[in-house]
């Protein structure tokens, strides 16, 4: 029997590579102490591979036009590519022996970002066209549950700016694109109210009722809860 896929989705600042370097620190002694719930954790893209490097190549812009509305169901191919990929060189084989895998960005990121170049009367065509691609043509296996990790678009920008100016980095064309980000949170809801994902609000508001993040080990203890009784659940 193959095992179990949790995906944490997010938009970007909102934590989820934090998110999943904590969660298999404390899963790490499940692993030890019950191999039923052995879990594997992955993320996407995986820049380090030859799909990875497309996509680097993508986000910044090399490809013209990929950027507007023409370029979604073309870059969409990209990710989906670099997801086959990884399926059937890294995680494919561990899964369908039984593994659980937990992966940071999934089908989820594509149809967020990509869909969000789309005209809202054009979502549900597109969400038919991507999952028919990445889980009928491609045969990539359904996530049995997505956690979404809601952050308010205004807390994240200020984790993005802390980001970069702390690491000197330089944002991609997803990130530099404020419009186009605020689109994306109304693309993220549409799918959360779509596809049933759970989801974890990131932000609480403070004294002078502004928004601001949670503490990351609350958040983390949500999660951890979430995915916990995920497994249970489809293990019985």
């Amino acid at each position: 029997m193959a095992g179990k896929l949790i995906v944490i989705e997010g938009l970007d600042g909102a934590g989820k590579s934090t998110q999943l370097k904590l969660l298999s620190e404390k899963t790490e002694s499940l692993n030890r102490d019950n191999s039923s719930t052995e879990i594997k954790f992955i993320t996407f893209p995986d820049y380090d591979s030859f799909s990875g490097r497309i996509i680097k190549e993508y986000l910044s812009g090399a490809y013209s036009g990929l950027d507007t509305t023409d370029g979604s169901y073309s870059a969409s191919c990209f990710y989906a590519v670099d997801r086959y990929i990884s399926f059937k060189t890294n995680w494919g084989g561990d899964y369908i022996d039984g593994k659980n895998i937990i992966s940071a960005r999934y089908t989820g990121s594509n149809l967020i970002y990509q869909m969000a170049k789309l005209k809202g009367s054009q979502w549900d065509d597109y969400y038919n066209w991507l999952y028919d691609l990445e889980f009928e043509k491609l045969a990539l296996p359904k996530p049995d549950a997505t956690i979404f990790l809601d952050m308010p678009f205004e807390v994240s920008e200020q984790l993005l700016n802390k980001r970069y100016k702390e690491n000197s980095g330089c944002r991609d064309m997803h990130e530099s694109d404020l419009a186009f980000l605020k689109t994306c949170k109304r693309a993220a809801d549409y799918a959360v109210i779509k596809d049933g994902w759970k989801k974890i609000n990131c932000a609480k508001k403070n004294q002078d009722n502004l928004y601001v993040p949670r503490e990351i080990e609350d958040i983390n203890a949500e999660l951890l809860k979430i995915v916990l009784e995920t497994l249970k659940e489809s293990a019985k």
